[in-house]
């Protein structure tokens, strides 16, 4: 089971080869500001399985929620802050390799991502956003599978 450094060095290599297949693909076009937003995605999304243990990577992870809380709270968007903090809490729920660490929540977890575009901006969003999602859910993949789930 690798630490901290080896699940953000899993998620790097995925979404490289995310990146490339994707573009090889022609289902995305290499801009350098959106490779770097769903590598982000994908590097927190190695990260999320081990927010529920005190960790590097909880602190990390918790960093970056702290971060968009307080620019949310700042932008005066409470509702979205609230529950922004209410999923936070959610790991703390279960043991360590609990809940965080199945196949449906690697999919379940990063819904907000389209879910919440969804209800502000309507349908249209899913072509922007869905991208996203895929980073965070390969993100996760690389965790459970550095950590031997899917053997």
């Amino acid at each position: 089971m690798p630490g901290y450094k080896g699940h953000l060095a899993g998620g790097l290599f995925f979404a490289v080869m995310g990146l490339v297949g994707c573009v090889l693909l022609g289902w995305l076009v290499l801009d350098p500001l959106l490779a770097a937003g769903l590598t982000g995605f994908c590097l927190l999304g190695a990260l999320f399985p081990d927010v529920d243990t005190d960790s590097k990577g909880q602190n990390l992870f918790y960093a970056v929620f702290a971060a968009v809380d307080l620019g949310l709270i700042a932008g005066k968007h409470y509702m979205w802050a609230a529950w922004l903090g209410f999923f936070a809490m959610l790991p703390a729920i279960d043991s360590h390799r609990g809940w965080t660490h199945t196949w449906w929540a690697m999919l379940v977890v990063p819904l907000p991502i389209l879910g919440v575009p969804l209800m502000v901006q309507g349908v249209e969003s899913l072509r922007v956003f869905l991208p996203f999602y895929a980073a965070f859910c390969t993100g996760y993949f690389s965790h459970l599978l550095l950590d031997g789930e899917f053997v």
